[in-house]
Formats: structure tokens, sequence, C-alpha cells
């Protein structure tokens, strides 16, 4: 990376977007004036709605059971955002939208990747990158899979070559097209770190920053 980048936003450039991004642009390989639907918006998930909208997405929607992630996504360019504790929330966006040409299911959990795979379009491609817990299983009707010719694939850390795909992630963020900057919901010290995995565990946090120069604050 270049050196007059500032280390608080070198950081954010880990795990998170390179996942996020990494499955849209390398696992998906997802195309202009594609539709793309994301699910669970933590920092991977906004990390590839972010990237599907840098890649050209015509539309991206948004889905979390969180509505304050649902007002972030917004922000952020989301063209639509829903609300998966509704237990029509499929029916919805089939409804609104048709099926999504890609799929991202960000969240590692069965039900949001059944989600994933209802609203994956013909023809089209989910692609999970959540860790579940090795117990969780996905059972697909396989007389559908075959006749829509959907794909369903996994991406690990975005199919990720960090020597790579950093440099041009970081090119898109100085573009202004991929502003990952953005993700970052506080700037911690080192002795608030317990604090900051409590809020990352809750879900209230999507990217925290630990400076140890930092002090503690008040």
């Amino acid at each position: 990376m270049d050196a007059d980048l500032p280390l608080d936003i070198a950081a954010i450039f880990g795990c998170a977007v390179v996942t996020g991004v990494g499955a849209v642009i390398n696992t998906a390989k997802l195309t202009p004036g594609s539709s793309a639907a994301v699910i669970g918006l933590g920092g991977v998930g906004l990390s590839a709605m972010l990237g599907a909208l840098a890649s050209g997405a015509r539309l991206v929607a948004a889905i979390d059971v969180s509505p304050a992630k649902l007002e972030l996504a917004r922000t952020l360019g989301a063209t639509h955002v829903y609300d998966a504790r509704k237990p029509d929330c499929a029916e919805q966006i089939l409804d609104e939208l048709g099926g999504a040409d890609f799929v991202f299911e960000m969240s590692g959990a069965a039900p949001a990747a059944r989600l994933a795979y209802q609203i994956t379009g013909r023809g089209g491609t989910m692609v999970t990158a959540g860790l579940p817990g090795p117990a969780q299983r996905l059972e697909l009707p396989l007389a559908e899979l075959v006749a829509t010719e959907r794909t369903v694939k996994g991406s690990y850390m975005g199919s990720a070559s960090p020597v790579r795909d950093i440099p041009r992630y970081l090119g898109l963020f100085r573009a202004g097209r991929l502003p990952v900057d953005r993700l970052r919901t506080a700037t911690l010290s080192l002795d608030e770190i317990n604090g900051a995995f409590d809020r990352m565990v809750s879900g209230t946090s999507v990217r925290d920053v630990v400076d140890p120069w930092q002090k503690t604050s008040e």
C-alpha cells in the first residue's frame, strides 16, 4: 500500500473488505448492469454491497435484521432495503425486483442462505462467504436447481490474492468508488478492545478501529 495512506484507513482493508469486495469481483465476477442482493450487512456484507456498486450493478438490494444497518446501506447507495425479520421478505423482494442476478449471503446463518437461494433469479449466482457452525446445513430442491440453472458458490476470503487485490481496492477507494472508510463506526484505544469485541458480537458496530496510541475515552 502507498506510504501516505493513513494507518487507520489502511486497517479497514483487512478481512472484511478483502472478503466482501473479493466475493463480488473475484468469486462472482459480477458484470456491469447486473442486479445484486446482499444479505447480512456487517463489515463483510457492506463491503460486498460497495463492491457491487463499484462493479456497475444497476440495482443493489440490502437485506438485514438491523434497521440501523439498513439505513446505513441506503446512505451508501443501496437502491432497495429489506427487513429480513419479516416473514414475507422473500416474496416482497421477488414481487418488487424479481430474482437477482447475483446474491451474496454474508451472515453465516442457514436461514440467510435459504433466503439467498430463494431470491436468486433464473440463471443467477448465489455466493456465500459466511462461516456458519459446522452443523448448519442448506437443503436445495434439486429439480428446481436444474430447471432454473442457478449456481451456488462458496467464497473463502473473497478468493483473494492480497498482493493483487489490495492495491486494486485502494485504487477504487482513492477514486471515490469504494468508500469503505464510511464503515468505521468507532476508533478505540487498546484498553477498550474488549468492548470492541462486545460491540462486534452484539452487532452494534460495523468496523471499529483500535488505535494503540489513542488515550482511553473518559
